[in-house]
């Protein structure tokens, strides 16, 4: 199923006449007075004609144009690829509009099997940021295809960068090539078939491709899911001959001071039960396990850099199925711990295997414990396609947004207004799976903090990550995002990780 290509990374200086590749990526701004070629690597003469060129040629510096031209005297590769930055200054420029143009160019230019990028990486940052726009671009999905594309993505990038020197730079593309390769094989979990990634198969998945890795892998089955009593795995899969499965992941390295707990939603298809979703798009309602796939792939990715901190993934699998066993609507189901709810809705089924996963985290007593999920319609009408929403604990929930802008993954905290509790209030159990539609993503995420232990009589620190819009994307390619399955909220997780486990 996960079928990640060995990208090659490299750096070398801005001195590159000698250096030969299919094509040489060129940087254009988008400039108040017209298109700016910025940090060209030629003489003052070939640039200034390339510059001369750009307006003639159309080329505008718009975020996502690449302009292909034959090469000049000045290298040794076989074409030119002009790659709009956006609207900036060269001084302005963002590491975040560098991650895209190079992920753009990469992603546009599958079928040349290696790229000289000549982006402005004057630092170790920016040179990073390029590094990282690669590895996220270089990817395509083939699983499904009885003949697969004639294109094969980029498979060695060499960056051109004054920072090639700097003792840092082999970390940071050993960092870039990690991020790239857990994103890519967290797009690849998405993109596969429902019919081929299911509870049973995804658990497999997992034990097998961490088997170098320092992880351990526990996988429940339906027999220990109904004796320990997770009925918000088993409610929600009863409707299914595929049966549901929790998988446990474990990172532990000698070192670590602190515990992160993560919790992701695996419904690796939604049909919305009884409570049936209508037809159209419905195909799409295979990404509804991305938070799953997001929180094994971040766990691997933090194993591999060998950060100092414990990590502990819960990932709730379970298909949603209208079939004879199927929970129905006015059902009351048990969660993992006893406490009660009444299902209203059965198209709400992402929070009640939720529920079960956060208190079985909090059971351990992390030090912070963090949900990902494609979790509501709400979350798109609230934030767009782009955004996830974070909620939760105010202290973590800033922390998680601030690792989202450093990674470059766009996140927006939301409250959680008090007036939203009573309407999950139910008549006959505990809670109700829903309740107001207004602020609906807001609502869900009242709903899963009912389900957040305590340590000593406080609450453990939790945040709740919607990721129902930026998972999967159904329009245009653009930076490094292909269509379907994006990789969401992977280097977020990361980054926070390595937040946490630098601070004392």
């Amino acid at each position: 199923m996960i079928n990640s290509i060995d990208l090659k990374l490299t750096a070398v200086s801005t001195d590159i006449k000698r250096i030969g590749a299919g094509a040489l990526v060129l940087g254009v701004v988008k400039g108040t007075d017209g298109p700016v070629l910025v940090a060209s690597p030629f003489s003052a003469k070939v640039t200034d004609t390339l510059q001369d060129s750009l307006a003639a040629l159309n080329i505008t510096g718009a975020a996502d144009e690449l302009v292909r031209l034959p090469a000049v005297a000045e290298t040794k590769a076989q074409l030119l690829a002009f790659a709009g930055l956006g609207s900036f200054e060269e001084s302005t420029l963002t590491e975040e509009a560098l991650r895209r143009a190079a992920g753009s160019a990469t992603r546009q230019l599958k079928g040349v099997s290696t790229v000289l990028f000549a982006l402005p990486a004057a630092t170790l940052e920016q040179a990073s940021a390029v590094a990282e726009g690669i590895a996220l671009g270089a990817y395509s999905f083939n699983s499904h295809r009885s003949t697969p594309e004639t294109k094969s993505p980029l498979g060695e990038a060499i960056i051109a960068t004054a920072a090639s020197a700097d003792k840092g730079l082999t970390a940071a593309l050993k960092r870039a090539a990690i991020l790239g390769r857990a994103v890519r094989a967290t797009r690849d979990l998405v993109n596969v078939a429902p019919n081929v990634l299911y509870p049973e198969t995804f658990a497999q998945e997992v034990k097998d491709s961490v088997k170098n890795q320092p992880l351990k892998v526990t996988v429940f089955d339906e027999k220990k899911l109904d004796k320990d009593g997770y009925g918000g795995l088993m409610g929600v899969g009863g409707g299914s001959v595929r049966k549901p499965r929790m998988v446990k992941i474990e990172y532990t390295p000698a070192k670590a001071t602190k515990h992160l707990a993560l919790v992701g939603k695996g419904i690796t298809f939604d049909t919305g039960g009884i409570s049936i979703k209508p037809a159209a798009n419905m195909h799409a309602m295979k990404c509804d396990m991305a938070g799953a796939a997001t929180v094994f792939q971040s766990i691997v990715a933090m194993a591999e850099l060998a950060l100092p901190i414990k990590v502990t993934g819960w990932l709730c699998l379970a298909e949603n199925m209208p079939g004879g066993g199927a929970t129905r609507p006015g059902d009351v189901i048990s969660i993992f711990g006893g406490k009660t709810v009444e299902v209203l809705n059965t198209d709400a089924e992402g929070r009640l295997v939720m529920a079960d996963g956060l208190v079985a985290a909090s059971a351990e007593k992390p030090d912070a414990l963090i949900d990902v999920a494609t979790l509501t319609g709400a979350q798109m009408v609230a934030l767009g396609l782009r955004t996830a929403g974070v909620m939760g604990d105010s202290v973590l929930r800033d922390a998680v947004v601030t690792a989202a802008n450093k990674a470059g993954e766009a996140a927006w905290g939301m409250p959680l207004p008090e007036e939203l509790r009573p309407s999950i209030d139910s008549q006959v159990a505990d809670l109700a799976n829903i309740g107001e539609r207004m602020g609906g993503m807001m609502t869900a995420a009242v709903f899963l903090n009912e389900f957040v232990g305590e340590v000593n009589g406080t609450k453990i620190p939790w945040a709740h990550v919607d990721i129902a819009g930026p998972a999967f994307n159904e329009q245009a390619p653009y930076g490094y995002t292909h269509k379907n399955g994006t990789g969401s909220s992977v280097r977020t997780l990361v980054a926070l990780a390595e937040e946490m486990s630098s601070a004392r």
